[in-house]
């Protein structure tokens, strides 16, 4: 592998966060979580912007970490998690609500969207290829988890 090989394979495992030898998946949420704070600090707008260029970029890392280590949609493969793990958490900084039981529930709701895999996303994941292919079914994920947020929030305040 050359070295710009390595640095994409690197940043595809997610920084070395989806080489746990069990549940990289989970690894890889729990790493994002580190980007909380930052996302808090420069708030709603920049975080969604960051996350877009985030996906973006993880198109073309994870479908190309995918082809250098010769593997589809392989579980060490963890940048989809960074996104849809911070989409989740986007109306409670918009709304300014963040706190550690919040953290838990977003990461436990990303978790449960990510490996049920209900509509649309279990039909994306066998049916779209590549760097998109992988990055959509944990952007939707991140998607359903944030409305879940977003349906108890409106239930509560109601």
């Amino acid at each position: 592998m050359t070295w710009s090989e390595r640095f994409i394979v690197f940043c595809g495992v997610g920084f070395g966060s989806g080489l746990a030898p069990k549940a990289p998946g989970t690894f890889g949420s729990a790493f994002a979580l580190l980007f909380i704070p930052a996302f808090m600090a420069i708030g709603f707008l920049y975080s969604t912007i960051a996350i877009i260029v985030m996906s973006l970029i993880g198109i073309y890392i994870c479908g190309r970490a995918a082809d250098i280590m010769r593997v589809h949609d392989d579980g060490r493969i963890v940048w989809d998690e960074f996104a849809g793990q911070s989409i989740t958490f986007l109306p409670l900084i918009y709304l300014g609500l963040m706190n550690w039981v919040w953290l838990l529930v977003g990461f436990a709701l990303f978790r449960l969207f990510d490996v049920w895999k209900p509509w649309p996303i279990r039909v994306i994941d066998r049916q779209v290829d590549g760097g998109f292919g992988i990055m959509l079914d944990d952007l939707i994920a991140g998607l359903w988890a944030a409305l879940c947020i977003i349906i108890y929030l409106y239930i509560d305040m109601a």
